[in-house]
């Protein structure tokens, strides 16, 4: 099973195994309230296992705890949105 970590200094959500980056999700703070959702990356060892998911339901509820709204600017995080509606109430509109 694989764990989130947030790292906050590098702005990043991360999924680590055996010390090796297997995928990250990068953001920008536009403002406190505000972050861009500007990459997202699953190397391709792990791809197909759902990584790119589990970051971006970390993204979601620490903007939910947070009251953060997210521009994804990311095709992968933005295509995440338009298809799963649950999502939406952090989506900057």
């Amino acid at each position: 099973m694989y764990i989130v970590d947030h790292e906050t200094a590098n702005k990043r959500f991360l999924i680590r195994d055996n010390g090796a980056i297997a995928a990250e999700m990068t953001y920008v703070p536009s403002s406190p309230e505000l972050y861009i959702v500007d990459h997202t990356l699953v190397d391709n060892a792990y791809r197909g296992q759902g990584l790119g998911d589990k970051l971006f339901i970390a993204m979601v509820e620490y903007a939910r705890e947070n009251g953060i709204k997210i521009i994804p600017l990311c095709p992968f995080a933005k295509g995440r949105f338009e298809h799963y509606s649950e999502y939406v109430d952090v989506l900057n509109k």
